[in-house]
């Protein structure tokens, strides 16, 4: 009974969401620290259980870490919706010294994603499987409002 999660997380590592995710963390490590680390524990981070998400405290400024993985999960989606729709999307995540921002995924004038943030310190996710599914629940979304807005977008 071992090898099924064994099984499914090897799915869930090899997905093109997954791929892109240890990409982008990658591409944000300029010295080369993650290049041996395998997909799983270079998204390690990401993984906020609910014992973890309660040693953060409730209050706090978010670090230079936690924003930066903030923004390789919105490259990332980015970089997803530029291979479907070939169109250029791009990224933009604004947070004060306290945590609260916006993010927003723009493609051409289209605004494809649009999300308020609280709590950018707690930023993480209670699974690998369930920041999987946040990010094709974006994804869907932000292609769906591409092909019902195709000239917006295309501008």
């Amino acid at each position: 009974m071992s090898d099924a999660p064994a099984a499914e997380t090897e799915g869930l590592l090899s997905s093109q969401f997954i791929t892109e995710m240890v990409r982008q963390m990658r591409a944000i490590d300029t010295y080369g620290r993650t290049d041996k680390l395998s997909a799983s524990v270079i998204l390690e981070p990401f993984i906020l259980t609910t014992d973890k998400k309660r040693e953060i405290p409730i209050i706090g400024d978010p670090d230079e870490l936690v924003v930066a993985r903030m923004k390789a999960f919105y490259n990332a989606l980015a970089v997803m919706i530029e291979a479907e729709c070939n169109l250029m999307a791009v990224p933009l995540v604004s947070l004060n010294h306290e945590g609260f921002g916006r993010v927003l995924i723009t493609v051409g004038k289209l605004v494809v994603l649009d999300r308020s943030v609280r709590d950018a310190h707690r930023f993480g996710f209670p699974s690998l499987s369930k920041m999987k599914d946040e990010g094709d629940k974006i994804l869907s979304v932000a292609l769906e409002l591409i092909g019902t807005h195709s000239k917006v977008a295309g501008l």
